[in-house]
């Protein structure tokens, strides 16, 4: 168990970054919307999508599970904070899903970057 649970935090936060990928890099309206909203339509929609693309992975690959935790805290944070500050936590009718998921996704990879500490390179863990 203690084994398992550290790899399924990290495949719920990459599938939960990768599986939006499809909204901000086909243009979907919803993405759209949202990204003139905060003025960063189209570059920050497509650049958004791009350091989540590579979040999601390096949340895959052992060696790089903390830059992944790290980059998705910074990314997610940021939309968080469009939510509290620009968007507003609901958004187009989705009854605040999209605010929840990034809540989630933020607390889930907290957790990660918690669990994976040691392999920061430049923090001294005691043990």
């Amino acid at each position: 168990m203690k084994k398992y649970f550290p790899l399924a935090l990290r495949v719920i936060v990459a599938f939960i970054l990768i599986q939006t990928l499809r909204f901000k890099f086909t243009a979907h309206p919803d993405s759209v919307h949202i990204f003139s909203q905060v003025g960063l339509e189209p570059y920050g929609r497509i650049g958004i999508g791009v350091l989540e693309l590579i979040a999601g992975t390096f949340l895959l690959i052992p060696k790089t599970i903390w830059m992944g935790a790290t980059l998705t805290l910074g990314v997610i944070g940021g939309a968080i904070f469009m939510h509290l500050t620009q968007l507003g936590i609901e958004v187009n009718n989705d009854e605040g899903l999209l605010f929840a998921t990034a809540i989630v996704t933020f607390v889930l990879s907290a957790a990660i970057l918690y669990i994976y500490k040691k392999d920061i390179p430049f923090i001294k863990t005691v043990s």
